[in-house]
């Protein structure tokens, strides 16, 4: 393994560990829509379920084997990231990189799928009625990877090679 490759291996794990450690701590002290203002008006740690897909998608339908195709459908979406990230130029480290965080916080997600059959969301963020979808550092961890992907699709970061004329 490369040495840059190892540094995406390593962004994936920390952000797997991160989010698993802030799950753990949710679970062990909050009971289920149990809530905690960490800012008055904006920010609410509150213990979710999300048995769906991303932002609370499907969660309110209910089908036969819901959390078995839903883990599937995220290996196979994380089976196809790692290949998709080994194909990579060293060269591309915001792609990389933000794969990596993309990995990460999908493996996260999926480890709660697997273990308990729901995603673990807390972070709860909104103004008057107006509530954003329930999150967690997975969940923050794929949008900042895909922030990086999207700023490397707009050339932030890359060297321009100036060729003489």
């Amino acid at each position: 393994m490369t040495p840059p490759r190892a540094a995406q291996v390593w962004i994936a794990l920390l952000v797997v560990f991160a989010d698993q450690v802030t799950k753990a701590l949710v679970r062990n002290s909050f009971m289920l829509h149990e809530s905690v203002t960490v800012i008055p008006g904006f920010f609410d740690l509150t213990r979710v379920h999300n048995t769906g897909a991303a932002f609370g998608f499907l969660d309110p339908i209910d089908f036969p084997y819901k959390s078995v195709v839903l883990a599937l459908v995220a290996v196979a979406a994380l089976v196809g990231l790692a290949i998709y990230s080994s194909t990579l130029e060293p060269s591309q480290y915001l792609t990389r990189n933000g794969l990596a965080f993309v990995i990460g916080g999908a493996a996260g997600n999926l480890i709660d799928r697997v273990a308990a059959g729901y995603v673990l969301d807390f972070v709860d963020l909104y103004r008057g009625d107006w509530h954003f979808w329930a999150f967690n550092v997975a969940d923050a961890a794929i949008n900042v990877g895909v922030a990086l992907m999207i700023l490397d699709l707009l050339g932030v970061g890359r060297v321009r090679v100036s060729r003489a004329v």
